[in-house]
């Protein structure tokens, strides 16, 4: 194997990162949504410049305490027997729960394999007034497309991703994410999906090409998906 295939197989090897179990994960993930309420206050706050001026050295003060022990890495879940690998990822920055910028979405598969998010995006995610920032529909749809992918059992890793934007993807609103493979071809996994709103009507859709890097089994990708 290549010098960069060896470092490509090093990162999905579970020995290099911290596994927390369940209790410990839900300590974090506690923090993390105190965080998103704090980040979304700041975007909203009016506060004197006084106020603001106080805060922003009590959040110095805290984030100080918070790096008093820090990791080299982002943790992953200890494996539960039984559960399939992805989800592991706590930090993923769309549904993992360690991470403060992740809404989060939690990703749901179904009997025929096909995969459903239900969601709402706040105004964090804003990108045209009122609207949610194209980037993050396509990140939303790019980790549901590789969820399809894994419900498939032919994960991979983005190799292309095409997004077809039909309207405006309202914020502080119940969205529907649904994804299926629609094709495998040796290493290589299709799949689609598509972002709906309330009313039923389709914002995006997206398709993409998951490929599995020479030298990974499946198993070995989905441990950090």
């Amino acid at each position: 194997m290549s010098g960069a295939g060896a470092a490509m197989r090093r990162v999905f090897v579970d020995g290099e990162r911290a596994e927390l179990d369940q209790p410990r994960a839900a300590e974090l993930a506690g923090l993390a949504a105190r965080v998103r309420e704090l980040t979304e206050a700041v975007v909203h706050t009016d506060v004197d410049a006084a106020e603001v001026a106080a805060v922003s050295e009590e959040i110095a003060a805290l984030t100080r305490r918070l790096a008093a022990a820090r990791r080299a890495a982002p943790p992953i879940a200890a494996p539960v027997p039984g559960a399939p690998h992805i989800g592991r990822q706590l930090a993923n920055p769309v549904t993992g729960p360690l991470n403060p910028i992740a809404p989060p979405v939690e990703i749901h598969t179904r009997p025929d394999r096909t995969v459903f998010c239900d969601f709402t995006l706040t105004s964090v995610y804003e990108g045209p007034p009122g609207f949610v920032h194209g980037g993050v529909s396509a990140m939303v749809l790019d980790q549901l497309l590789g969820a399809a992918a894994h419900a498939a059992g032919a994960p991979g890793m983005t190799a292309a991703l095409d997004l077809r934007y039909r309207r405006p993807t309202p914020y502080g609103v119940p969205l529907r994410g649904e994804a299926e493979a629609t094709e495998v071809v040796g290493r290589r996994t299709h799949t689609a999906a598509r972002i709906i709103a309330p009313d039923g009507t389709v914002t995006v859709e997206a398709t993409a090409v998951f490929v599995l890097p020479r030298g990974l089994t499946p198993e070995a990708l989905g441990n950090v998906e």
